[in-house]
């Protein structure tokens, strides 16, 4: 049932619907939850450089990765105007495997545009989302992005989001902040040397 938007939620209200959406990322499959605020987000111009240096395969090639992207100060802009979030983690064992890998970057942004939908239809119309992943990779890892073209829009428009290292959120820092395991993952690494890899998303709320 749709809620009635109102100029002011009490915080009982707001406190009640955010253990809601912390349960409901739960069910959709993430590992994890939490409830954070938005001063907990941690925003650093050096995040987009590791977009850029070495440069990601994908930097350019879509609208949700820079610099096509919301610059860090803009997105620093857009966090202190929210007060909570639900940031939630995926994880999974580490595999070379590009169908598991794909599996959960899907996982990661169904959770993201599943729990969005949910706050907006109970009245939070301003809430937003960040996957863990590029929806390039993602989504169209062999089609160009539509939306980078002129009179058409994004392919997948209710699933794709920009990523939280794309617009210079340090959700590596974020992690460790609330108390999970998360490991530095790269070509080189072996699968005896993690116990498992982490997708992360975050969504602002109120």
């Amino acid at each position: 049932m749709l809620r009635q938007i109102v100029t002011e939620v009490s915080r009982k209200q707001l406190q009640e619907d955010l253990e809601k959406y912390k349960t409901y990322a739960l069910e959709l499959g993430a590992t994890d939850a939490k409830i954070i605020r938005s001063e907990d987000v941690v925003v650093e111009y050096r995040v987009i450089a590791k977009c850029l240096v070495p440069r990601c395969p994908v930097s350019g090639t879509n609208v949700n990765c820079p610099p096509h992207s919301l610059a860090p100060k803009k997105v620093q802009r857009l966090i202190n105007e929210f007060q909570y979030g639900i940031f939630f983690k995926v994880d999974g064992p580490y595999e070379t495997s590009v169908t598991k890998s794909q599996q959960m970057k899907m996982k990661s942004l169904e959770v993201v545009g599943r729990l969005e939908a949910r706050t907006y239809y109970d009245g939070y119309y301003l809430a937003v989302g960040f996957g863990g992943a590029s929806c390039k990779t993602t989504l169209c890892p062999e089609q160009d992005c539509s939306a980078l073209k002129p009179g058409e829009a994004c392919r997948h428009p209710l699933r794709g989001r920009p990523s939280m290292h794309a617009v210079g959120m340090d959700a590596y820092k974020m992690a460790a902040q609330v108390g999970w395991e998360i490991y530095p993952i790269g070509k080189e690494t072996q699968a005896t040397e993690v116990p498992f890899i982490t997708h992360l998303g975050l969504i602002l709320v109120h």
